[in-house]
């Protein structure tokens, strides 16, 4: 547990387990105790490397907005510092628009990506979604005192007088718009998607994401042979909000860590 300086920003990090490396990235107003129920799954069979985001958990806000593209920035950096050629990248909701953007702008350092509950544009949200994340900012941070969110925020934070502030530059990041779907089908690593089937993203997007990743246009044949590279799984009884602790997730995440890849023909 350390933290690493970069891109002007003290990244809080924890090591766990043994293995191939795997960052995980939390969703807004969290910290890496998110991933907490499904942490001993992981670890069994991958060293996992938990980071907390600007502004969230042990990682003190900085004097830049909050950005996906910066915020990825901060993980090839940390990559960097840690010197891992390579790593695989699981991140949740608002984490999971950091993995993507990681991949992105860092493709020689993702090897396969896991985005959980994360949308490539923003309309890829329900309209109640998107009017819930417009509304966000600094007066529903303070209702949102005394809830398990911010009581854990006040116990880590470095500052936790900044929890207003938390929700205000999140909100403003929320309302940006954005589209990624040209850099999406551009990407050359295999991708699992992972939602619940009562996500906060219909399931016409879910559908349109993997199909920007090469799957659904065709039959993979007896023997597998067209698979593509990339996978989709929609969990059932879930929601946006407790997939990221659901025993399903890492059932799903792991066997697409670890295997092969067919090469093309």
């Amino acid at each position: 547990m350390s933290y690493a300086d970069v891109n002007g920003v003290r990244l809080w990090y924890e090591f766990h387990g043994t293995g191939r490396p795997l960052v995980l990235l939390h969703g807004g107003y969290g910290s890496v105790e998110m991933f907490a129920p499904i942490l001993p799954a992981l670890t069994a069979r991958r060293q996992v490397i938990a980071v907390d985001l600007q502004g969230h958990g042990r990682t003190a806000d900085v004097d830049r907005p909050l950005r996906y593209e910066s915020m990825a920035d901060d993980i090839g950096a940390l990559l960097r510092h840690l010197d891992l050629p390579e790593a695989d990248v699981l991140g949740y909701s608002l984490g999971g628009g950091v993995a993507l953007r990681t991949a992105i702008q860092h493709p020689d350092r993702v090897r396969r990506l896991v985005l959980v509950s994360t949308a490539f544009r923003r309309g890829g949200w329900y309209p109640e979604v998107l009017a819930a994340m417009a509304a966000q900012d600094e007066r529903v941070g303070e209702q949102m005192r005394g809830t398990p969110p911010h009581e854990l925020y006040e116990k880590v934070a470095p500052r936790p007088q900044d929890w207003p502030r938390l929700w205000a530059k999140t909100g403003e990041l929320l309302r940006r718009d954005y589209d990624w779907s040209a850099e999406v089908a551009a990407l050359a690593l295999p991708v699992l998607l992972v939602f619940a089937d009562a996500d906060s993203i219909p399931v016409s997007h879910m559908a349109e994401f993997y199909g920007l990743l090469g799957g659904g246009h065709r039959d993979a044949g007896w023997d597998g042979s067209d698979r593509p590279a990339s996978r989709l799984a929609v969990l059932p009884g879930l929601t946006h909000y407790d997939i990221v602790g659901s025993p399903a997730l890492p059932a799903a995440a792991l066997p697409f860590l670890t295997h092969e890849v067919r090469a093309p023909a």
